[in-house]
């Protein structure tokens, strides 16, 4: 489990908080969606989780230990993160997914580590990159890669900032779906950043809304109501369900809290 107690992080003494006494709690197996405005936190967040940016108050602890009080190794044996611009190398598709077995790795790859690779290479239909530079991919096979990478960490927390904005339709719901199951089959947490109100609804089954520096709302899909959302994104939709399948719908130019149908 991860709990988050009362994280507050600015950027900069006289800064204006960027995040405010944001608390949360995820169970194992489950997968959490953060959502809100442009500006609103949701990625400030995640780096306070991975130790990227440290908290002026507060703590983030998995399984009941403080992330800070963990050695480096440890810490990537427990998150793996993936921010939201794939970075350009020239390593090949295998050896940036090996890369993500270096925490457990002490003189040279096994062969376990190198089938670990090649499964997860499977799993997200890479094997046929495997040999090509991560500089010559497309924006979404290299975050694809990438997500592969943290994957191979096999962590505790799985950290996703938008992790769908470069990927066409079916791949976004081909990399929700492996999300969603690895949660659940490897019990572990999942933490993502999304703009998509529908795939966060579909995925997800924890939902964290930032509002003003701070949590608005936070539980399961009882928080996806249309109230909420016309709140934090000041926009009104209607929620509807098709083929059993939850689905948002917006009407931007129409006012908040308008009741009615719109024409």
């Amino acid at each position: 489990m991860i709990e988050l107690q009362g994280i507050t992080y600015s950027y900069g003494r006289d800064a204006a908080p960027v995040l405010k006494d944001v608390s949360f709690q995820l169970e194992s197996g489950r997968c959490a969606a953060v959502l809100g405005n442009n500006g609103a936190g949701k990625s400030t967040l995640l780096k306070c989780i991975d130790r990227i940016l440290r908290p002026q108050s507060g703590r983030v602890l998995i399984d009941g230990q403080d992330v800070f009080t963990l050695s480096n190794n440890e810490m990537a044996r427990q998150v793996a993160y993936v921010a939201q611009n794939a970075r350009s190398s020239d390593l090949s598709v295998f050896d940036t997914v090996l890369l993500g077995r270096r925490p457990y790795i002490r003189w040279d790859e096994s062969a376990e580590d190198r089938q670990l690779v090649m499964e997860l290479l499977e799993q997200l239909g890479l094997e046929h990159l495997m040999m090509r530079s991560l500089s010559h991919l497309s924006g979404g096979e290299a975050q694809k890669v990438l997500l592969a990478r943290a994957l191979a960490q096999e962590p505790r927390l799985l950290l996703l900032d938008e992790p769908t904005s470069n990927l066409d339709p079916r791949n976004q719901h081909e990399v929700m779906q492996l999300v969603r199951k690895i949660a659940g089959e490897k019990n572990i947490c999942v933490i993502t950043v999304l703009h998509d109100l529908n795939l966060a609804i579909r995925y997800c089954d924890r939902f964290l809304f930032l509002k003003d520096a701070s949590v608005y709302a936070s539980g399961g899909v009882e928080c996806m109501e249309p109230d909420t959302i016309e709140a934090v994104y000041n926009m009104h939709v209607h929620t509807i369900a098709y083929m059993g399948i939850p689905v948002i719908v917006p009407f931007p130019n129409v006012p908040t809290g308008h009741g009615k149908e719109p024409e």
